[in-house]
């Protein structure tokens, strides 16, 4: 059958995947629950009818804001039957943030998932007076349950039953299917359009790569409110795949041990902090052990997937994965086929390691605003290339602009930002090509590859340019360096805001005898910085003389969704970095730049203050030309 809206979906769950028992499972009192083929086509419908029941009228919104559930995955597709505009947005936001999100999308209702996330979000929802409702998922004593709606549309089903046909009837491919918040890096989040054709096309173009099918299962940890997850959900359902939902990020090591599933969805942070479980693991063991363990991991991390490998190298793998690699994918579940990873770029060694070890990594490339996959490696070969993300997705079209910007356009590229043309035309231009603003290159022909966010890119004030991605990421498989920031614009050289892993630095402190009270004084020790300092000594040497970190500062918060620092994709939120370590980087650069007072202002302009500035120091002798030292 032909799927041309969200909710066409349905009927393959009423046809083909009829017998389906664990369409959808969660976590409920440590037992697995359950939905099936027939429950999630049959209370998304009366979910539908519930909505038509209650007045909404077609295009209007309904706020979600919950752990990934069946529930979820219900209430999306009875707000998409009703023709209605889901907007699910991410638990971990703020109350500004909420409110602002509230207010723009005229959403008359809201569902959440439970208690605490109805604690946090009334109080925001009552100085709304358009906001009717707040609804929960879960039963919770005192507050209405999302179950009312489908309970009150059960005593005249019929009668809304048709009222519902008419409505499908009348959804088109190109209408609004939800909103897609930004997780708002600077200012405040736009509203990313998505179409029911936007969002189908990059599940269909998709489903060709994922490569597992009907009654094998998928981990699902992911925000389902994340638009990479929620197409990929979208594209399992089409092809019959049961979908489990971890409890939390926290027992996802145990989740893939219970259920066993052959593919989850991932960031590279994820993959990075099972990297240094498992090395962690490997420091523990004694004798020829350990020496076996890491002789695996090196011979891993040589692995080349253009079948460069010696005859002799591949006979060393085979025992390797025989000694050592089998546990690795037995604490992966043992079935894994693929893990598919997105949101940012995984390092290279990570990848060749974890496909030496057997378990294979496909890395892809999209943005909100692209449905989302503009590129992505397969599982087989031929379609792959480590370091890369892969070959351009089909029905997507990629050109490179002369600055190295990737352009896209296709049927998945966004309708535009909701209330905001002004923005929507600057980034997709009169020939409806999409600027994404981050630089890439093609290797061979073919494979595209990320190099950097162009909005990113600075000069030093010599005029040398600094793509601060591609040496942040070299610090991605650090054990002693949680997250780092390049900085330096405009100022004479490179240095780095880091927030270090403290777990790793307390073994650290307690295996050397360090003393210490507490993590402010922790970063402060000289055995500490001169350990850090090894591993920026390390990658300097990779990097070019203008490129290279002369200053360091450690900073004893943990960068985190909640205090801001990073977005909900986990990407480092630049501007509040700048804005909380202002007298840092004054301490760091000799004076009072504050990069939040340059907002605005062009790269000329700034220049210019900036070398005023440091003129004035030299006329009063403040010494800013000796080496930088840390």
């Amino acid at each position: 059958m032909e799927i041309k809206r969200v909710f066409d979906i349905l009927e393959l769950y009423k046809t083909d995947y009829a017998d389906l028992k664990d369409a959808f499972s969660y976590k409920d009192k440590g037992s697995w629950v359950n939905f099936s083929a027939t429950d999630y086509y049959k209370y998304s419908h009366l979910f539908a009818c519930g909505l038509i029941n209650k007045g909404f009228k077609k295009g209007e919104k309904i706020v979600t804001m919950s752990q990934s559930l069946p529930h979820w995955n219900i209430a999306d597709m009875g707000i998409s039957l009703a023709g209605l505009v889901h907007v699910p947005v991410y638990t971990t936001l703020g109350s500004e943030e909420m409110e602002y999100i509230l207010r723009h999308c005229e959403a008359r209702i809201i569902i959440v998932s439970d208690a605490g996330m109805y604690k946090k979000l009334k109080p925001v929802a009552d100085k709304i007076p358009e906001i009717e409702k707040v609804f929960t998922f879960h039963h919770i004593e005192g507050i209405e349950n999302w179950v009312s709606l489908i309970q009150e549309a059960q005593e005249k089903e019929e009668e809304l039953q048709a009222k519902l046909e008419e409505i499908k009837k009348s959804v088109d491919e190109n209408d609004l299917h939800t909103l897609i918040y930004t997780s708002g890096t600077t200012g405040n989040p736009k509203g990313v359009m998505i179409s029911h054709k936007n969002i189908l096309s990059n599940a269909a173009a998709v489903k060709p790569i994922v490569p597992i099918n009907f009654g094998q299962k998928a981990l699902s940890f992911l925000p389902l409110c994340h638009i990479y997850e929620r197409m990929l959900n979208y594209s399992f359902q089409m092809k019959g795949v049961s979908i489990y939902y971890a409890e939390s990020l926290g027992t996802i090591a145990n989740d893939l041990k219970d259920i066993k599933p052959h593919l989850f969805n991932s960031v590279p942070r994820v993959l990075e902090k099972f990297y240094d479980r498992i090395i962690s693991i490997g420091k523990d063991l004694k004798g020829i052990k350990r020496w076996i363990f890491f002789w695996a991991v090196r011979l891993g991390t040589k692995y080349d997937d253009a079948g460069k490998n010696s005859a002799y190298y591949n006979i060393r793998l085979k025992i390797a994965r025989k000694l050592v690699f089998k546990k690795w994918q037995e604490a992966f579940g043992g079935n894994i086929v693929t893990v598919v990873s997105g949101g940012a770029s995984l390092q290279v060694r990570l990848t060749r390691l974890y496909t030496a070890a057997g378990i294979r990594i496909c890395e892809g490339y999209g943005l909100s605003e692209t449905s989302p996959v503009l590129a992505v490696n397969w599982p087989n070969w031929n379609e792959a290339r480590l370091g890369t993300v892969g070959p351009v997705l089909e029905g997507v079209q990629i050109k490179l602009a002369e600055d190295g910007e990737i352009l896209a356009k296709g049927p998945n590229i966004m309708l535009g930002y909701y209330k905001d043309p002004e923005s929507t035309a600057n980034i997709i231009d009169d020939e409806g090509w999409f600027h994404t603003g981050d630089i890439g290159e093609f290797i061979d022909g073919k494979y595209l590859k990320i190099t950097d966010r162009k909005k990113e890119i600075f000069k030093t004030s010599s005029g040398k340019y600094i793509a601060p991605q591609v040496i942040e990421n070299k610090f991605k498989s650090s054990s002693t360096i949680e997250q780092l920031m390049i900085v330096g614009e405009n100022e004479k050289f490179v240095s780095a805001l880091i927030s270090p892993n403290f777990n790793h630095l307390h073994f650290f402190a307690s295996k050397h005898k360090i003393h210490y009270r507490d993590n402010t004084e922790l970063i402060k020790t000289p055995e500490i910085i001169k350990k850090v300092q090894k591993e920026i000594d390390i990658v300097n040497a990779t990097l070019g003389d203008h490129e290279k970190i002369k200053r360091f500062r450690l900073v004893c918060e943990e960068w985190s969704q909640p205090t801001g620092e990073l977005s909900p994709t986990l990407k480092l939120r630049r501007n509040v970095i700048y804005k909380k370590y202002a007298h840092i980087l004054q301490e760091i650069y000799g004076h009072g730049l504050d990069k939040t007072e340059n907002m605005g202002k062009d790269s000329a302009t700034i220049s210019f203050e900036s070398r005023i500035t440091n003129g004035m120091k030299k006329l009063i002798n403040i010494s800013s030309n000796k080496e930088p030292n840390n």
